[in-house]
C-alpha cells in the first residue's frame, strides 16, 4: 500500500496521474444553491517546469502546477502530499 509523499521530499514524474492532498480544498456542490463540501483528496496530474516561461506566475505560485480532471487545477503550494495512483489488482 502506498503512503503519502511530501512535495518537499519528493515530486511525482511529469504527468504522472496522482491523488494529491490539498488542505482545506473546499468544491461547490452542482445546482446553483452555494452549498460546497471539503474534498482534500482529489485526483490530479503534475505539470513539471510549467510556469518556466512566466516568471511572474512562477514567483507567485510556483514553477510547477497541478492539472486537475474537470474543474479542479491547483497551483503547485495548495497539495502538500500526494501518492501514486492505487492498484486496481488489489
Amino acid at each position: 500500500m502506498s503512503t503519502w509523499i511530501s512535495i518537499t521530499d519528493q515530486l511525482p514524474e511529469d504527468g504522472q496521474r496522482v491523488l494529491a492532498f490539498v488542505p482545506g480544498n473546499t468544491v461547490f456542490l452542482p445546482g446553483k444553491t452555494g452549498e460546497n463540501e471539503l474534498r482534500e483528496v482529489i485526483v490530479l496530474h503534475f505539470q513539471k517546469d510549467f510556469y518556466l516561461h512566466d516568471k511572474e506566475k512562477a514567483e507567485k505560485h510556483g514553477i510547477h502546477f497541478w492539472k486537475g480532471e474537470g474543474n479542479s487545477n491547483q497551483f503547485f503550494q495548495s497539495v502538500s502530499h500526494w501518492m501514486p495512483m492505487p492498484s486496481l489488482n488489489s
